[in-house]
């Protein structure tokens, strides 16, 4: 355990998560503000993993201690986990407003 000591402290901050609305409840406007989150939400991620990375390679890279290693590997795959089941999140919710926001058919007036 005192190997472990002799790394640098844990000191990467993991972004908070997003919360991505129901796509066939939500406005358009809630979904526009969301992508925005989504998007700041992403660059953060890659911020804090990068910050993993560098801290891996400040330990010694290969060199450092095994369980040091195996803790930031562990951290670096979550954050990408992570900023993939974000995305597909969203995603899912852009289709489901789709689907329930069709377009109006071309010559369809709308009613006043």
């Amino acid at each position: 355990m005192a190997s472990l000591l002799a790394v640098p402290a844990l000191a990467c901050d993991n972004p908070p998560l997003v919360v991505v609305p129901d796509g066939e409840s939500a406005t358009m406007e809630e979904l526009v503000a969301v992508q925005s989150e989504v998007q700041a939400y992403m660059a953060a991620m890659e911020e804090y993993i990068g910050c993993i990375d560098a801290e891996l390679e400040d330990a010694g890279g290969e060199d450092s201690p095994a369980l040091f290693q195996s803790l930031m590997v562990a951290r670096h795959n979550q954050g990408v986990e992570e900023m993939e089941l974000i995305a597909e999140a969203f995603n899912e919710q852009v289709r489901a407003y789709r689907e329930a926001n069709p377009p109006a058919e071309e010559g369809e007036a709308e009613e006043e």
